[in-house]
């Protein structure tokens, strides 16, 4: 795969890959809180010779600067938007891991136009509920005094237990990357993904498909709700995963992968 490409934005400098630029189809893949484009490098392997293939370090996280004290959502989005706008994409399919799915709903409100597909794995469109902020702040503290540690604590409960033993150089690989994040940059997504709004609208009224992906055994996000969200698209396509966790595109990449594509060459 090629080096990183970058844009100036604003007077910071973004982070990216444009793979299989021959290729007509074009898929958008943002990754979750503390992780970077390389969580996604298997797929993008995988797909570059049949898709082209766009992946970002979102601001604050792998070599995309920190801009701001807060990066909300629709802020990322608009960097997401930039960042197609310099790669000549008007219409794509956007996935988005957890965080990286809340910023794909944000692109899907701001620029529904752009989209031929959405997926969301590992993601919802609810707000934060008050107890849910209070644990982001209480997540910010915990950073700020001892970064290290909680991302040592918290990889490995985006696993399921079952699996944990299997994925280990997984979860070595995954909290090698997410360690590079700053605590600046951590508190600033989780800031951010605090005042996100409800987007149970956007899914509403998105006039495109919509893929879900849930495990069934994710922690952050119950199997009741994630069911009842795939209820809400015009068109939509569910993958609920048995003894998968909040990483289910790592926990069940083999099974996930040509399921993915499929989807992205039926938007098209």
């Amino acid at each position: 795969m090629e080096q990183h490409r970058t844009l100036t934005v604003d007077g910071r400098t973004v982070h990216y890959r444009d793979e299989g630029r021959n290729n007509t189809q074009t898929l958008v893949l943002l990754h979750g809180l503390l992780q970077n484009l390389d969580v996604w490098s298997s797929y993008v392997l995988s797909y570059m010779h049949r898709l082209r293939v766009i992946t970002i370090d979102l601001p604050g996280h792998g070599l995309t600067d920190t801009f701001c004290d807060v990066h909300t959502t629709d802020f990322m989005a608009r960097i997401v938007k930039d960042v197609l706008n310099a790669c000549g994409v008007e219409q794509c399919v956007m996935a988005g891991h957890s965080l990286g799915g809340y910023v794909a709903l944000a692109f899907a409100e701001k620029y529904p136009y752009s989209l031929r597909g959405l997926g969301l794995i590992n993601s919802h469109a609810m707000a934060d509920s008050d107890a849910h902020r209070a644990s982001r702040e209480e997540v910010c503290r915990r950073v700020e005094e001892n970064r290290a540690g909680y991302i040592l604590d918290f990889i490995p409960s985006l696993f399921d237990g079952s699996r944990r033993a299997a994925l280990s150089k997984d979860i070595k690989d995954l909290t090698d990357q997410c360690l590079e994040t700053t605590a600046a940059s951590i508190v600033a997504a989780q800031r951010g993904m605090a005042r996100r709004p409800s987007r149970i609208g956007v899914l509403q009224q998105l006039d495109v498909p919509v893929y879900f992906i849930y495990g069934k055994n994710d922690p952050r996000i119950p199997v009741e709700l994630a069911v009842t969200q795939t209820l809400l698209p015009r068109r939509a396509e569910v993958l609920l995963l048995d003894d998968v966790a909040h990483m289910s595109f790592l926990e069940e990449r083999e099974y996930i992968k040509p399921r993915l594509l499929n989807f992205v060459q039926n938007c098209y």
